[in-house]
This record gives C-alpha cells, sequence and structure tokens, in this order.
C-alpha cells in the first residue's frame, strides 16, 4: 500500500492520486468512480451552467459512495462565481487553471468551506497561488495533454516549484504509467495527477474515433499547438497529431472542445487533446482499474 503524504493527509484520500478535470469528457460517473476506488476524483465545470454543475455533483458524490473524494475544477478565462460558490459549499477541493493566483478568488472557496487549489507552470506562479492563500498546488509540466501553462518539463519544474513552496504539492504531466507516478513522488511530489490514461475509460465521454487515435498513438505523436482557439486565443494545447493533419480549417473557427460520443461532425478533426503519456493507453478499461494498475505498478517501482 502507498504511504500516505501530505496530499493524502490534507485531502482525506486513500491514494497520493488526483484524476484531472478535462472539460467536456469528464464525467460524474468518472469523478465517482475514480474517488471510488481511492483518488480525487475532479468535475470539470467550464462550459457548465451553475445548474448543470450542481447536478454533476450530485451524482459524482452518489457514485463515489461515503468515503469517496470529489474536486471540481474551473478554468479562469470562463469561470462561473456563482457556480464555484455553490461548488465550494459541497465539495472539499475547488482547482483553478490558466490565470494569475487571486486571492479574492480563493477567499470566497475556503468561505465555502472548500481547500484551494491552483495549476501552475513555473515556480513564481506556485509562489504567487501561495501567497494568495491556496492550501495545494498542482505544477504542471509541458508533456500534459490539452492547455499547457508553461513550457517546462515536469521533473525539473518539480524540483524547482518543491524548492519554492511548502504546501502540498501534486505533479501532472506525462504520468501514465505506474513508474512514472513512482518517479514524481520519488522527485518530491505528494501525490499525481493523471489525465490521458482516464480518456480511455468506459466512464469517460470520449468519441470512438478519439478512444481509437489514443489506442495508436505514442509520444512521439503529439504537438503542441494553437490550432483549437475557437473563443479561447493565445493559449497552447497538447493534442494528437493526427487531428490537425486531418483538418484545414481555419484555426481562429476550430472548437476547443473535445468530441464526445454524441459529437456530430468529423471526430478524427477535433481536438484530440493527450499528452505524452498516451502510449501508456493500450486498452479501455473500468476507471477503477486504471487506478489499482497505476498503484500496482508504483508500488512496485518505489523502494
Amino acid at each position: 500500500m502507498l504511504a500516505p503524504t501530505p496530499f493524502t493527509e490534507l485531502v482525506g484520500c486513500r491514494l497520493p492520486l488526483q484524476q484531472a478535470g478535462m472539460g467536456g469528457v469528464t464525467t460524474p460517473e468518472l469523478a465517482g468512480a475514480v474517488a471510488r476506488a481511492g483518488g480525487l476524483g475532479m468535475i470539470a465545470v467550464a462550459g457548465l451552467t451553475a445548474s448543470d454543475a450542481a447536478d454533476h455533483v450530485t451524482v459524482a458524490l452518489q457514485v463515489a459512495g461515503a468515503d469517496g473524494r470529489i474536486g471540481a475544477n474551473f478554468l479562469i478565462p470562463f469561470l462561473d462565481l456563482s457556480a464555484l460558490e455553490d461548488v465550494a459549499r459541497r465539495l472539499p477541493v475547488v482547482e483553478l487553471f490558466y490565470g494569475d493566483p487571486d486571492g479574492a478568488v480563493v477567499e470566497r472557496i475556503h468561505d465555502g468551506g472548500a481547500l484551494a487549489a491552483w495549476q501552475v507552470g513555473s515556480e513564481d506562479e506556485a509562489r504567487a497561488a501561495v501567497d494568495a492563500g491556496c492550501d495545494l498546488v498542482v505544477a504542471q509540466g509541458c508533456e500534459a495533454g490539452g492547455h499547457l501553462r508553461g513550457d517546462r518539463p515536469l521533473l525539473p519544474l518539480l524540483a524547482d516549484v518543491r524548492a519554492a513552496v511548502d504546501v502540498p504539492l501534486v505533479a501532472a504531466g506525462g504520468i501514465g504509467s505506474g513508474a512514472a507516478m513512482a518517479a514524481a513522488l520519488s522527485a518530491g511530489a505528494d501525490a499525481v495527477r493523471i489525465g490521458t490514461r482516464f480518456l480511455a475509460t468506459e466512464e469517460a465521454d470520449v468519441h470512438p474515433e478519439y478512444v481509437e487515435a489514443l489506442l495508436r498513438s505514442g509520444p512521439d505523436d503529439t504537438t503542441v499547438t494553437q490550432a483549437f482557439s475557437l473563443g479561447w486565443p493565445d493559449a497552447p494545447h497538447r493534442v494528437i497529431t493526427s487531428c490537425l493533419e486531418a483538418s484545414n480549417d481555419d484555426p481562429s473557427t476550430r472548437s476547443p472542445l473535445p468530441p464526445t460520443r454524441d459529437f456530430d461532425g468529423d471526430a478524427a478533426a477535433a481536438a484530440l487533446y493527450a499528452g505524452e503519456s498516451v502510449g501508456d493507453v493500450r486498452q479501455v478499461l473500468p476507471a477503477h482499474e486504471v487506478v489499482d494498475e497505476l498503484v500496482r505498478e508504483a508500488e512496485a517501482a518505489l523502494p
């Protein structure tokens, strides 16, 4: 069994593992399944109405069970303060991303009774998050899929952030195996954040063509681009390279939303987000089996 860490003690979950809140494809069932398995399940609130966010919270908590821990992820460019305040009253963790750490937003989270987390791309941003009152920090390396805050590889970034702040620290970016999980924990992380592996789960709302692209791709088959920039300009993101090759559309017209199961369009040319860990995606599994595999492999790799 993995040893408790400052992250597990603060958040109250059994495992030092957080599921990434991936907008559009993260379902409350996925968040609940990860939480039931012992990790921190995350709901992605960007793009949801306050009412829909509340419904997602209700379902996720039901799936998670009494001991499961659920959090919610908000994107600063699309922040709905009414949804944030409601979620902070119902969930133990609220996380922010893609904006300068803001003490007023953190205060609203704390007023609701939740812990505040911020995902950062540099040690300076990590310091700013702690100065703003955040209880934990997620350091995102450039290996991550989806939108990127910085341009540094995870392990060097993790070392600098670890030296800069003393709150619980989550490592994110390119972690898709138990060996990578063990490496991040050994390098000073208190938990790891997993995104791409959870795209290929039974609970994720992912279009079949997206799943097939994940299964056939390796770490060299992803690209950092700004091609899917409609409504969110100047925000680099990592996708599977094939989706760039499949579309001739003007980047300013390409939606940043990934294709879900009911996507009506050319899924192969949509935003197929994936991190460099995509080579670890070998089959579609229930989310709890992904968690079990990661933990089992990490335990074997740790001294």
